[in-house]
């Protein structure tokens, strides 16, 4: 989505990690070339410049914090799709990888091609960015979601993003495991591999049940303890279950950043 007249575009950061090349379409089949400059890793925001004239104009923005359940809204695409939704859940979202939003935006139905779609309100505000497809229970049955970021968490970030490809303050402490919550328990899916969770012996299948001495409430509770254990490259104390015996690890945390690769602007 166009965020600014001089061709400021808004997606999601998944789609621009380590990109060597961004080539922007608009509906119309115009193709632009574009420059990644930032992924913020909290809001899972990307930000993209746009290197020719768009020819579009910005969509303004709403206010995420007042869209209320039940609320119609319209996820729409790039290239002209869209779907009639509503809002159906405004709540807590942690993801797999190490990623939490305080309160997400839950939609139903689902479009089928989300992934940096813009959410629009009733008057063509933008209220988010499409980020995951999902599923939900409805009266026993599955029924499929979107999952959207906010955009009230973009303009206090966009400025440093802007002018510094990231948020000015220290990077959080990054671990490289890839975990899910099972009745409350975090379980380890995977590890980064050479990352910190790898390389002080985490594996898929532990279960981590405390981190520095203090017991693990989840997959939210779980991120949130680590990311209060101090900067990037604080070294952080997990104790795990592995075959019903348990164990302690000492992770020496990272930067996710230094672990990307930075996109070259041609």
């Amino acid at each position: 989505m166009v965020i600014r007249k001089d061709g400021l575009v808004l997606t999601i950061g998944c789609l621009i990690i380590e990109a060597e090349e961004v080539w922007l379409t608009r509906h119309d089949g115009h193709v632009v070339p574009g420059h990644a400059l930032a992924y913020d890793q909290e809001t899972g925001f990307g930000v993209v410049q746009a290197l020719g004239p768009l020819g579009v104009p910005a969509v303004d923005f709403g206010d995420a914090a007042e869209a209320k359940v039940g609320d119609p809204v319209v996820l729409a695409d790039g290239i002209g799709q869209f779907v009639r939704a509503n809002i159906v859940a405004k709540q807590e979202f942690a993801g797999y990888w190490e990623y939490v939003l305080d309160e997400a935006i839950f939609i139903a139905p689902a479009h089928p091609s989300w992934g940096g779609a813009a959410l629009l309100d009733t008057d063509g505000k933008l209220l988010g960015i499409g980020s995951l497809h999902l599923q939900m229970s409805k009266n026993g049955e599955p029924a499929d979601i979107n999952m959207i970021v906010p955009i009230n968490l973009l303009p206090p970030i966009l400025d440093d993003l802007l002018k510094r490809g990231r948020v000015n303050k220290p990077p959080r402490p990054w671990l490289g495991a890839f975990s899910a919550e099972s009745r409350g328990k975090v379980v380890v899916m995977s590890v980064a591999q050479g990352g910190p969770a790898a390389q002080a012996g985490l594996r898929q299948g532990d279960i981590i049940s405390e981190i520095r001495g203090e017991e693990v409430d989840g997959l939210a509770d779980f991120y949130r303890k680590v990311w209060t254990s101090g900067p990037a490259g604080a070294e952080i104390p997990l104790r795990v279950l592995r075959g019903g015996r348990e164990a302690w690890l000492r992770v020496k945390s990272a930067d996710r950043n230094s672990f990307l690769r930075k996109p070259p602007l041609q």
